[in-house]
């Protein structure tokens, strides 16, 4: 009998905004090591400050690329995950280009999300943030075929910071395209168990939200769908 991941192993802890002090950094980085999160996220310049207070605790350090529209030049998202990487993420974020996407320049998709691949070394974890609520059902596809082909471990629906964020409905969608070999991240107005467990049950086997914490503690209170 295959166990159940535990909750906390399928968050990352994610600090985005655009205000993150040193002392929020801070903070998250504690709740990140307290809880035994997946990854904490946090923006490029906070990288080398949340890998030392994570040392030795076992999560990983995540960072954005082409963050928050993927509209920068595909040298530019490589350079920045490459930096990333060289400060100590293990995890990088990259937005595509959503615009190519839309106007079906599909090899621009590929050659975007390829660059940043190749800036990865072995054992970086790849996320595609796709930004589902700007595209259509084809679309959303599309971008993951592109994504697996290109080499990504994940498929991610959004930055949280566009007018929608993740849905069940399309967190199947991109399961079913991507199998079960790769992963689906989901994000994006995630707040609380409920939110948590819709999209595992729909398919995520990661979750990205500023509020794992509560979402952990509702859960261990019994609280929310399991």
């Amino acid at each position: 009998m295959t166990r159940r991941p535990a909750p906390e192993s399928l968050i990352d802890h994610t600090l985005l905004k655009p205000d993150a002090t040193d002392a929020d950094v801070e903070r998250h980085c504690a709740e990140g090591a307290q809880y035994h999160f997946a990854v904490v996220c946090v923006h490029q310049v906070h990288v080398e400050r949340a890998v030392r207070l994570l040392a030795g605790s076992g999560v990983r350090v995540g960072t954005v690329a082409g963050f928050p529209f993927g509209a920068q030049w595909p040298e530019v998202k490589a350079f920045e995950a490459a930096r990333g990487v060289e400060r100590g993420a293990r995890d990088i974020d990259m937005v595509l280009n959503v615009g190519a996407l839309r106007s079906g320049l599909l090899d621009e998709v590929a050659r975007d999300i390829a660059a940043v691949r190749k800036a990865c070394p072995s054992g970086i974890v790849l996320k595609i943030i796709i930004e589902t609520c700007y595209l259509d059902d084809e679309q959303k596809r599309a971008a993951c075929r592109i994504a697996m082909a290109e080499g990504a471990d994940f498929v991610k629906t959004s930055t949280g910071l566009g007018p929608g964020g993740a849905t069940p409905e399309d967190v199947r969608l991109m399961r079913e395209v991507v199998g079960p070999e790769r992963g689906v991240k989901a994000a994006g107005g995630i707040r609380n168990a409920q939110d948590f467990w819709t999209m595992i049950r729909a398919g995520a086997n990661r979750i990205g939200t500023s509020t794992g914490v509560a979402i952990i503690e509702e859960i261990r209170a019994g609280e929310g769908e399991s």
